[in-house]
């Protein structure tokens, strides 16, 4: 197809019609009143997994010393001082920008918080209780319970114990804060709503309300409410919602957006009234007790996290006695003793960040749903090269395979955008990537997206089959044939494009396909062919694809030319020079030696072509090469990356000396993880900034430790270190081929691990190098003793 704009009937031959339908619902809609627990949910506070501090957060650095609260579409950064409680409220939908599709003077795509647009603040909200001030009370403490879902704060002042709970419902599709007491006191204070973009506060009597809306240039209309309710005097005046002698008082926050993924609506709700949803829902959530709401939370939180266990050992007495802060530090230590228990709450940190920032919604960014303003770096974007990718490989692997369909959904609805802007720009003359073919067809991205199908910097070819590599995956882990049915339009535009792209050339007198001029994210010549990173991305996509042809019954005849065309592809080699797999097609590095991307070892992880087991033993040595000439210190993103590529090479010292390194405490260095375990690193001499994706990624490198998987094989322990071989045990952990793992080991040995089919058949099972086939069916289980 040539360029221009794709027909109707392109666009219905994709199968978007039908794959599209499901996904047009409004992020912001009102919900049927959800069921409530009828017994406490609640895991008991010595059993529970839980970061605490003596101290509240400094209310200027929320982002480092805050803690997150999130249901997906709604997050919060609360700081838990007890007179002065901050709210840094988002809406994953409350996005400035737009379309933004049009190139400008030098190729590139427009990228300002305007143009492009950029994730920003829905409100802040304030929470004052008189004499309550941090001096003058004793026996503070502030808690990330990991295990409930709860951030709580609890302090005496007087004779009188003060509780405050603070969670994002899913279920009540709010965000609440619980006060209670015991020992006879009361509870007065004020509630203030306050927007972000000079919005004005109003507040309604009669309900008890405070809220606000309005709408950005960009015509996306947003809303937030606040309202309390509680035993005594409940007032609403000026931008405040006050109480007065109360013995417990619940708060809510509610808010929204008339976003919806719906390209033919312009990403909007017609329909939609954000004020009176949030009204409604800040109300609705008030007609029940702050416990039964705490209750219906972590039931529905916990019918997620407890998915998967882990336990990599004991802690000492004294570590468990550390505030969290102090117990990072102490591990970082020269010579420090492992605390185990410190590294398992990380790895389970990640998923609690993953079941908060990620449900029916938008996916999660580069900071997920928590911000300190309304300037993130980088917009708080959706990157194409990395970011978006890594935020989700913790999801199947970690028991959280229902939080991945927002990354599909997603690109589901930015495809018919995409598809028009690529048949309709990517041949424009300014465009440096443009295909020397002179044809066009299905669609790619740019290496930033945003909510809207818009793009920003340069175009990212690639950028489809790395979104493809990773939605596959997700097929890979559930065997879901009805999810690789609504995947397919992405699959199938992804190659098509790769079709009209593809150059021929001779290589060593073979003729073979190429990725025409391209740039090997983010470094080395703009204008190279044939690199690496595109090709092995291409070896994937090309096999996927025949095989959700396969699997599906569709199209033989395209997955037939599909096979053919990868077997022509150009696979790289290692360079007789350095050792090193080539980069690009050139036996001398062309780019930087440390640079913080991988690219070139995509297929070593996260995909698998060059491995250990049954692959090519030269190219492996080449991979090796490279990752270690690539070095041990980068960014979080970055070492988590080089973490899961030395698991993947069984390498279990440097995968655990690169997870150490992430654990490191940033107090204003180069990296590290601040106090609220956020990943944090500096960007210039004067700022630092929290980016998600280390959060997930080390994680996910931490679980390919324990168990590694691909279709057809999974190996237990491969990368084990020392500090956790003594006993521990995982259970829940995803593998891909349609099976779940349980495994438990002693000294570094497995001591019995149990194979669950959720829809796979047969695989080989590795422990200690020895080799075990097993069929089951669906639903059904096999335990082996090592």
């Amino acid at each position: 197809m040539t360029a221009g704009q794709p027909s109707r009937r392109h666009v219905l031959g994709l199968g978007l019609g039908a794959a599209l339908a499901l996904n047009t619902l409004p992020t912001f809609t009102a919900h049927a009143a959800p069921s409530r627990p009828t017994s406490s949910p609640l895991v008991p506070a010595r059993e529970a997994t839980t970061l605490w501090y003596p101290e509240p957060a400094d209310e200027d650095l929320l982002i480092e010393q805050g803690l997150p609260l999130g249901n997906g579409r709604l997050g919060a950064l609360v700081g838990a001082d007890p007179a002065r409680e901050l709210f840094h409220v988002t809406d994953a939908t409350l996005w400035t920008g737009g379309a933004n599709t049009t190139l400008d003077a030098d190729g590139q795509f427009p990228y300002g918080r305007d143009d492009f647009g950029s994730f920003t603040l829905l409100a802040r909200v304030m929470l004052y209780l008189p004499g309550h001030e941090f001096s003058e009370v004793t026996d503070y403490r502030r808690s990330l319970d990991l295990s409930n879902g709860l951030v709580t704060t609890t302090y005496t002042k007087g004779k009188v114990r003060y509780v405050r709970e603070m969670f994002a419902s899913g279920p009540d599709d709010a965000i609440v804060v619980r006060l209670s007491q015991s020992g006879g006191g009361s509870l007065s204070g004020a509630v203030i709503l306050s927007g972000t973009h000079g919005e004005t506060t109003g507040v309604d009597e009669d309900r008890h309300l405070a809220s606000f809306s309005a709408a950005f240039g960009n015509k996306l209309r947003y809303a937030a409410a606040v309202t309390a309710a509680g035993d005594g005097a409940i007032d609403a005046t000026g931008t405040r919602v006050t109480f007065t002698d109360c013995s417990e008082v619940t708060l809510v926050i509610s808010g929204g957006t008339d976003y919806a993924p719906d390209h033919a609506a312009g990403y909007r709700d017609p329909d939609a009234d954000p004020l009176a949803l949030a009204q409604d829902k800040a109300r609705a959530a008030t007609r029940t007790s702050g416990r039964r709401l705490r209750d219906t939370h972590v039931a529905d939180y916990r019918s997620r996290y407890d998915r998967f266990a882990l336990d990599l050992g004991a802690s000492t007495g004294r570590q468990r006695g550390m505030d969290t802060w102090r117990r990072l530090q102490a591990r970082a230590a020269e010579g420090a003793a492992p605390d185990p228990e410190l590294e398992a709450s990380y790895l389970q940190f990640g998923r609690y960040l993953t079941i908060c920032g990620s449900r029916d919604g938008l996916p999660m960014g580069l900071q997920g749903l928590w911000l300190e303003g309304n300037t993130p770096d980088w917009m708080g974007d959706y990157h194409t090269d990395i970011n978006l990718q890594m935020n989700y490989w913790l999801a199947d692997r970690a028991g959280l395979g229902e939080t991945f369909p927002a990354f599909a959904d997603y690109c589901l609805a930015q495809l018919p955008a995409w598809s028009e802007v690529t048949q309709r720009q990517f041949q424009d003359s300014r465009n440096r990537y443009r295909n020397t073919s002179e044809k066009v067809a299905g669609w790619t991205v740019a290496f930033s997206t945003n909510p809207y199908g818009g793009l920003g910097w340069w175009w990212h070819p690639a950028g489809n089959a790395w979104l493809c590599e990773s939605l596959h995956e997700h097929y890979a882990y559930t065997q879901d044939e009805e999810y690789l049915a609504r995947i397919m339009p992405l699959l199938k535009g992804a190659v098509e494009f790769w079709q009209a792209r593809l150059v021929t050339t001779t290589v060593d007198g073979r003729e073979v396909l190429i990725d025409d001029h391209d740039w090997s994210p983010e470094h080395g010549p703009q204008d190279a062919r044939g690199m690496t990173y595109t090709q092995e991305l291409l070896w994937s996509l090309f096999g996927h694809y025949e095989e959700a042809c396969r699997t599906l019954g569709r199209d033989p005849e395209h997955a037939a030319t599909v096979r053919k065309l990868r077997d022509r592809l150009y696979l790289p080699k290692v360079s007789p020079k350095s050792g090193w797999l080539e980069e690009w097609m050139s036996e001398d590095n062309l780019g930087e030696t440390t640079h913080r991307h991988l690219s070139p070892l995509i297929n070593l992880f996260p995909g698998d072509r060059i491995r250990p087991d049954g692959g090519d033993p030269e190219l492996l040595k080449g991979a090796t090469a490279l990752l270690t000439a690539r070095g041990m210190e980068s960014y979080g993103w970055a070492c988590a990356w080089r973490a899961a590529c030395w698991a993947r090479l069984k390498d279990a010292d440097k995968a655990y000396r690169l997870v150490l390194t992430n654990l490191r405490p940033w107090a204003g260095g180069d990296t590290g993880t601040a106090r609220n375990f956020f990943d944090m690193y500096r960007v210039s001499d004067t700022r630092a900034i929290f980016q998600i994706d280390a959060n997930l990624g080390t994680p996910t490198a931490m679980v390919e430790m324990l168990v590694h998987s691909r279709p057809g094989r999974i190996e237990l322990l491969p990368a084990l270190p020392d500090a956790w071989a003594d006993s521990g045990s995982v259970a829940g952990v995803g593998a891909r081929g349609g099976f779940t793992v349980d495994v438990s080991w002693r000294r570094g040995r497995v001591r019995e691990a149990t194979i669950r089919s959720v829809g796979g058949r047969r695989t080989t099972v590795v422990i200690g190098g020895r080799e075990r086939k097993i069929s089951l069916e669906p639903g059904k289980r096999v335990t082996l003793r090592g």
